[in-house]
């Protein structure tokens, strides 16, 4: 099982404006449901409540304190270590869908991350991606997408050891 962090963002590193996705792609939309589809997916409240429902044919998980969130297609955890430790026990991998603070709440986990670069800069956004958060990461495979879209594939860098 691999921890992956799933984003994109435009010029600026903005994920949102007014609690919303500020741009929508189709291309990135497909992309998005082809790689996590079969896995388990983690997100905040925030970004759960903009969704028209459980996202198919995946693990839906909430990160959130409010534990009445939960029903048949979806669990609410309350921390990151509940939900590292459930996603262990799962086929597949973890995709870490957002917001922005659930990001950096698993941002020491992530061990690799996919990035769809949007080719806008928004204005008014409000919410971003830390400038460092692929720090300690290397890129290792990039795609284009229609749209003028490019995904850009991290993983997080061994570290030296000493022998």
């Amino acid at each position: 099982m691999a921890i992956i962090g799933i984003v994109a963002v435009d010029c600026n590193l903005a994920i949102g404006k007014g609690g919303k996705l500020p741009w929508h792609y189709s291309a990135d939309m497909k992309f998005f449901k082809e790689t996590t589809i079969g896995n388990a997916v983690v997100m905040g409240r925030r970004t759960w409540l903009t969704l028209k429902g459980p996202l198919p044919d995946r693990q839906n998980i909430v990160l959130s304190r409010d534990q009445n969130l939960a029903n048949e297609s979806l669990i609410a955890m309350s921390n990151v270590e509940s939900v590292l430790d459930f996603a262990r026990q799962q086929e597949g991998h973890l995709f870490v869908i957002g917001g922005a603070k659930v990001y950096e709440s698993f941002l020491p986990h992530i061990q690799r991350w996919i990035v769809t670069e949007v080719p806008l800069a928004v204005e008014g956004a409000d919410t971003f991606m830390p400038a460092n958060f692929l720090d300690g990461f290397e890129l290792y495979e990039l795609r284009q997408l229609d749209q003028g879209l490019r995904v850009k594939f991290y993983e997080r860098k061994l570290q030296n050891r000493e022998p």
